[in-house]
């Protein structure tokens, strides 16, 4: 970072430090009293001049993209235009997902891009495609398409891995796999379904790798399909694609739906572990029934902190429920066990770990008695402990949030098209918004001298939420120049993460 560029951040950081400090711990209101909010004589003009956007860091972005061969590839290997009236694949690929790291959350949105002068200049354009030719760039796209354009993102995607420290590689590789109900209310999209929960749409799979939190593949399917459909041919592509990147251990998680026994052998004699949910099939609770009091441990999820533990907060929830006299399902404890299995379709035997949950019911201030509920894994793992298994298989429900992100928070699981292969296109580009996100974090450079502050930060923007990561690092305001040969972008605010942003652009 230069150190023209260095001061004056630090000198806005400390002009909102001076204005900040004298109300910490609140202040007398002014003298004439009244709201702090008094803002008047308001008063709009538009400028002849001067050109800003909303979004500065997206040229940051596009800079990213550029750096790590994406514009490159995705223009060298995916033919989906016969001819180029001017935009190339890249152009309509990036059109999409730079509206949603503009803060755009539909296609439509893109026509305010479109619109916006300032907007094109930052990116060297003279236009950007409308949503109605984003639209039909998206139904141009077949199945075998958009394995094309999935396997371009995953080359990209190793090579940023590649770029990564041993120590990057020391952990396990943990690929996850779970399906989404993605709803709509159109009456003419293609290959749609109802799903089990009654609801039309489609049934999107999405694999991803959990140590980064990036979606390695999606495939959109009819909403009345199972999770499972599909997911162990995706998973051994996965496996391929971690294993070309750099990691040598594998484990696979997965819910009941995804324990698909057929595959079991294949992945025990492939060295790839796993832990799998399990249903809880009348021989396998016998099973549990069975074991010796004795060789059940009881799991204790509290974790060991240095410090005192600040008091619990009283349980509204279950202080009305015991009041009003409602039956109440309390958690009393939970223990665990083993015991080796051999599925149907196996000839290889597998550890099953049960988790035992005694559950006490109550009505009021009446215990009206106890029972038991039991929660099956299975794993090829020797080693790892009961509890370390049971938490392989909680852990797994993080990838919720992660689908909760690129559904929610980048909008990528939608249907905004009217074909099955368009919309599993969209959802393919809107998610690369995420994965740029997480190669933004991993392209961030690590100073020796700063080694432990700059890890915080790359770790930071690695785990942020997609809206974090929008307000605080993109959603900058900047002017935009163009001087000569040079495009400059000038900041007309300051953010706290604007370092960050420019160690990005140092690394570029």
């Amino acid at each position: 970072m230069k150190d023209t560029v260095r001061q004056k951040l630090d000198g806005a950081k400390r002009e909102i430090e001076r204005r900040l400090k004298p109300l910490e711990g609140g202040l007398e209101p002014r003298e004439s009293g009244g709201p702090e909010f008094r803002g008047q004589g308001v008063q709009y003009e538009v400028s002849d001049r001067v050109q800003a956007i909303s979004a500065g860091g997206i040229g940051a972005i596009h800079q990213l993209c550029i750096h790590i061969g994406l514009v490159d590839a995705i223009d060298t290997r995916l033919a989906i235009l016969k001819r180029h009236r001017p935009y190339y694949e890249s152009d309509h690929v990036l059109n999409i997902a730079f509206n949603i790291l503009s803060g755009g959350q539909v296609l439509d949105d893109i026509e305010v891009r479109r619109n916006d002068v300032a907007f094109l200049n930052a990116l060297g354009a003279r236009s950007i495609p409308d949503p109605t030719t984003a639209g039909d760039f998206l139904r141009r796209f077949e199945e075998a398409d958009i394995q094309i354009l999935m396997d371009i993102i995953n080359d990209v995607r190793v090579d940023v891995w590649k770029r990564q420290p041993p120590s990057f590689f020391a952990e396990t590789a943990r690929i996850d796999a779970d399906g989404s109900i993605v709803e709509t209310t159109g009456e003419c999209k293609e290959g749609m379904d109802m799903s089990y929960k009654g609801v039309w749409g489609y049934h999107p799979l999405m694999v991803s790798l959990a140590n980064t939190g990036e979606p390695l593949y999606i495939v959109n399917r009819s909403g009345n399909r199972p999770s499972e459909e599909g997911a162990p041919e995706y998973f051994a592509q996965a496996i391929e694609l971690c294993r070309r990147g750099g990691w040598k251990d594998i484990l696979l998680r997965g819910d009941t739906a995804f324990s698909q026994t057929s595959y079991f052998d294949r992945w025990e004699d492939g060295e790839v572990r796993f832990v799998f949910g399990y249903d809880a099939m009348k021989p396998l609770v016998a099973r549990a029934n069975e074991i010796e009091e004795a060789e059940y441990a009881e799991l204790v999820r509290r974790a060991e902190v240095a410090f005192e533990p600040r008091a619990k907060q009283p349980r509204v929830k279950e202080a009305i429920v015991r009041e009003r006299g409602y039956k109440n399902m309390r958690l009393e404890r939970e223990d665990m066990a083993e015991f080796d299995y051999r599925p149907g379709k196996c000839k290889h035997t597998y550890r099953v770990v049960v988790l035992r949950k005694t559950i006490v019911e109550e009505r009021g201030q009446l215990c009206l008695g106890q029972s038991h509920l039991y929660f099956f894994y299975i794993t090829n793992d020797r080693k790892m402990s009961t509890r370390d298994v049971v938490r392989e298989a909680n852990n797994r429900c993080g990838q919720e949030n992660l689908l909760d992100e690129v559904k929610n928070g980048v909008r990528a699981l939608h249907a905004p098209v009217n074909t099955l292969a368009a919309n599993w296109a969209y959802m393919v580009i809107a998610s690369l918004a995420w994965s740029i996100k997480v190669w933004f974090a991993l392209t961030l450079p690590i100073s020796p001298r700063w080694r432990q502050r700059h890890e915080a930060d790359r770790n930071r923007v690695l785990r942020m939420d997609f809206r974090t990561f929008l307000q605080r690092i993109i959603l900058v305001p900047a002017q935009i120049l163009r001087t000569g040969r040079r495009l400059i972008f000038r900041f007309l605010a300051w953010r706290p993460d604007l370092p960050i942003l420019f160690r990005l652009l140092d690394a570029l």
